[in-house]
């Protein structure tokens, strides 16, 4: 398998951050820095549910007569929780591969929070308008004081102007997970749960209009230890109100820890119960 992405050096020690999917069933790496100077690099951790990864530069390959040495410059973090809709940002990567260095293309943050749906679950992204193509996947998303605050991982197919990125708050949360361990351990509550509305309410009589349902409790998960059932309605997790099912992933994935214990608030058949979950790691 073949293919080009762009990337962010992290440390010193030649870490460099990526989108999962650049990477993705490769068994042969290859980085080039901006002066051009390549080298072998092997793949460190990665995460599918946020589309990041750490590859690291093989630096034996580079210093063999102690002259070709890369400096590794890294990359300074920004907060995206500051970030604002209209702010003024730049996304820099390799698109379609071109040769003669990085491209920079400049726009705005046009939305922030987009829960969009992949493969692996929903993601909560920050919109773009700045060029993304193919190529810029896994390059930085950056403010006008030249911080890392986003790391561009899609573009919707034939859209104009609609480019998203992970934003870098999130990679914070990671980032030491996928280094030290190859993975991210995550807290896991193990039910499926739908968007509640009026037309679901109505056919099956249920009490409330909003919430999350729950239609699926894994055997012997977190949530089936607590009690929960089929068809209970998820009000509030810790005091926050839930309002839809992409809440409930944004606010677990924000736990670190596991073995948490977190309130859930739901409506049973019209009774209010608070139940106490243990949160526990997700399988892999």
């Amino acid at each position: 398998m073949q293919g080009v992405g762009s990337g962010i050096v992290i440390d010193t020690r030649g870490h460099i951050l990526t989108n999962n999917h650049v990477i993705d069933g490769t068994d042969r790496l290859r980085v080039t820095f901006g002066d051009s100077k390549q080298v072998n690099a092997k793949v460190v951790g990665k995460d599918k549910e946020t589309d990041l990864a750490v590859v690291r530069a093989e630096l034996h390959d580079i210093d063999s007569n102690g002259k070709d040495e890369v400096k590794f410059q890294p990359a300074n973090f920004g907060n995206s929780d500051e970030l604002k809709v209209g702010q003024i940002v730049m996304a820099l990567g390799n698109p379609f591969g071109l040769t003669g260095g990085p491209t920079v293309t400049a726009g705005i943050i046009s939305s922030l929070n987009r829960n969009l749906q992949f493969d692996n679950g929903i993601l909560e992204l920050v919109q773009t308008d700045a060029a993304i193509n193919p190529g810029n996947s896994g390059g930085p998303l950056i403010n006008t004081k030249g911080e890392v605050v986003a790391i561009n991982t899609a573009k919707i197919p034939y859209g104009q102007g609609i480019g998203f990125a992970v934003p870098i708050n999130t990679v914070k949360a990671i980032l030491t997970d996928l280094i030290e361990n190859g993975h991210v351990t995550r807290p896991w509550l193990g039910i499926s749960t739908v968007k509640l509305n009026a037309r679901i309410a109505s056919i099956y009589s249920l009490p409330l209009m909003h919430g999350a349902l729950i239609v699926n409790v894994e055997p012997y998960g977190p949530a089936d230890n607590a009690g929960l059932r089929r068809g209970d309605i998820i009000e509030e997790i810790n005091g926050n109100k839930i309002e839809n099912p992409s809440q409930i992933s944004s606010y677990i994935r924000k736990k670190k820890m596991v073995n948490d214990i977190v309130t859930i608030t739901i409506n049973r058949y019209g009774r209010v119960y608070d139940v106490q979950l243990r949160l526990e790691p997700h399988p892999q």
